[in-house]
């Protein structure tokens, strides 16, 4: 039994525990329905029911072995995989954007960071209204909601910053909300070009006609350290981190490692170079880190958010984060398309960015089959997060 015991613990590792999730989430991501599937989320799907499954059984016995699915330690464990997966995720994004990004950042393209004001702040207004009218929702537990609704890790942060004796709330209306939070963005992108019966392969030429100009080219000889692009793509990273950390004297605002690493991106892509070291990436390879790096944050994310989910869920609670969801996402778009005249797959990609939303923009990429719907994410994006930050702080007062 001390051997089946040791064996047990080996399998219930946290390394095989976090690569069956992906090979399982992978599995059930390519089910089709009606040709609308999960893709990669099927990761976070697979987490979440791990997640409620260890809720209910944290820790088991077998002979002489104490085999422990579910503790602080283990949730810790978790929260690497998704801080890391963060990294990796929004570094990629900012690497592909950045020798677009800035040159093609002008008065049309302001429209992005009015989108990524304007569905925070539906998400807040709305926030704000439950609170108001609902005597039992705590600031706390809306103001976790609203952050689960919004998927925003570092409006979570910030909130858990000011919160008091209330922590526990705010991370509880987290995991409630954060399932719908995701999957309902998923969908949505998804859904939309269906419902509109738009020709998609019109739609890429109208995307690629804003932001494709081409890649530049160095004329001078540029020597590449490595093959693999792992120079540029690390030394983007550890500078994100650095540029997450600082923060703004009286608000206490920072971007956080996930926005940093987002404006390292942009910056390292745009140079394509430091001094003579080319710090380019082929695209392949950042295809591959981006989706390696949703992978693992859907995994850290996922199991910690199906704890909390099925030990803190109320009926009322999760409808309340399926509204702040679903509105500023429909507000948004009409908003887009219709007052910003954004093309089709622009619009969805300022959605997935104002609802700071790292698992919709890779199931857009693979609806739309080009990923220059990351320049609108990118663009849409810090903005969100700032104002995501700032409202959680906002709210955690009334």
């Amino acid at each position: 039994m001390a051997y089946l015991g040791g064996v047990t613990a080996s399998i219930f590792s946290i390394i095989f525990v976090a690569f069956m999730i992906a090979t399982i989430g992978y599995l059930v991501g390519a089910i089709e329905i009606k040709g609308i599937a999960l893709g990669t989320a099927g990761v976070l799907l697979v987490a979440i029911v791990y997640g409620i499954i260890v809720s209910k059984v944290p820790e088991f016995t077998m002979g002489d072995t104490t085999i422990v699915l579910f503790d602080d330690a283990v949730k810790s464990k978790f929260s690497m995989f998704s801080s890391i997966g963060t990294a990796m995720f929004v570094t990629a994004v900012g690497l592909i954007a950045g020798p677009k990004f800035f040159r093609n950042f002008n008065k049309s393209t302001m429209a992005f960071v009015y989108m990524g004001v304007i569905v925070i702040a539906i998400g807040s207004i709305i926030t704000g209204a439950f609170i108001l009218i609902d005597d039992n929702l705590e600031p706390g537990m809306a103001v976790g909601l609203m952050t689960g609704a919004l998927t925003s890790t570092p409006g979570l942060s910030a909130a858990k910053e000011v919160a008091g004796n209330a922590e526990d709330l705010v991370t509880a209306g987290y995991g409630i909300a954060y399932l719908y939070g995701v999957l309902g963005v998923v969908f949505f992108v998804q859904l939309m070009p269906r419902i509109l019966k738009v020709d998609m392969d019109e739609e890429r030429k109208k995307i690629v006609g804003v932001s494709g100009v081409g890649e530049r080219v160095f004329t001078r000889k540029l020597k590449q350290v490595e093959l693999y692009g792992f120079l540029p793509f690390f030394l983007a990273i550890a500078v994100g981190c650095i540029i997450g950390a600082f923060k703004i004297p009286g608000i206490n605002f920072s971007l956080g490692n996930s926005g940093g690493c987002l404006v390292a991106g942009l910056i390292v892509g745009h140079l394509g170079h430091l001094g003579n070291v080319d710090l380019r990436i082929d695209k392949k390879t950042l295809n591959f880190m981006r989706e390696l790096g949703l992978v693992f944050f859907l995994i850290g994310a996922g199991v910690p958010g199906g704890v909390n989910f099925v030990n803190n869920i109320r009926v009322s609670f999760f409808i309340y984060g399926l509204v702040i969801t679903t509105v500023p996402m429909i507000i948004g778009y009409f908003l887009a398309t219709k007052v910003f005249k954004i093309d089709l797959l622009n619009a969805l990609g300022s959605i997935t960015g104002g609802m700071t939303s790292t698992p919709a923009l890779g199931a857009l990429i693979a609806t739309a089959e080009t990923d220059e719907v990351a320049g609108a994410y990118a663009a849409t994006y810090p903005v969100a997060l700032v104002c995501v930050v700032i409202m959680a702080k906002v709210l955690m007062m009334l």
